[in-house]
């Protein structure tokens, strides 16, 4: 579906968090975002050793489970980072960055605009393995990125920001998104 500036498909309530978070509907138009309603049907796909849960929607979290054990037998491991987050948490994340002093054309380019995250599809999950730092392009030199760049597909998970991707997205190799 074309859209233009004026038919960007989101709800009120998004367009004023963007709007406070001076984005313009044209820069999602531009770049072609989509948006993603939050997910309401979670369950717990992980729990870190501290206590914290990460969630999914059931059938993304079977797959994550699948997946995560196939690689396990292979002798390789994953574990997720992050997965389901709402679009406030998203707009928490693009508040912070800008006091900081980052500017926002910058932001975008390595988060997404509150309600156009793959995250609030409770479909996505931030993956990492032993010995690099999370969220950082290292990821792509591992063996977990080469095992999943070779398996995931049979779980339904695709990486969803290759170099020079569609959405202007730095390159994320460890973003992996369930599509099935």
């Amino acid at each position: 579906m074309q859209r233009t500036p004026s038919a960007v498909e989101c709800p009120e309530e998004v367009r004023a968090v963007l709007a406070s978070l001076q984005i313009p509907l044209d820069t999602i138009v531009a770049r072609s975002l989509v948006f993603y309603p939050e997910a309401a049907d979670l369950v717990v796909a992980e729990a870190e050793e501290g206590g914290k849960q990460h969630f999914l929607i059931p059938a993304a979290a079977s797959a994550w489970y699948s997946m995560k054990s196939a690689a396990t037998s292979d002798g390789i491991g994953i574990r997720i980072v992050s997965a389901f987050r709402t679009i406030d948490r998203q707009a928490e994340i693009v508040r912070a960055k800008l006091a900081n002093g980052v500017p926002l054309d910058t932001i975008l380019c390595v988060s997404a605009p509150p309600g156009f995250s793959e995250h609030h599809s409770g479909r996505a999950v931030d993956v990492t393995t032993e010995g690099v730092r999370p969220l950082e392009t290292e990821f792509e030199q591992t063996a977990a990125f080469q095992w999943l760049s070779r398996n995931a597909g049979q779980f339904g998970y695709s990486l969803s920001f290759p170099s020079d991707n569609r959405y202007g997205y730095a390159h994320e190799p460890w973003h992996w998104c369930f599509d099935a």
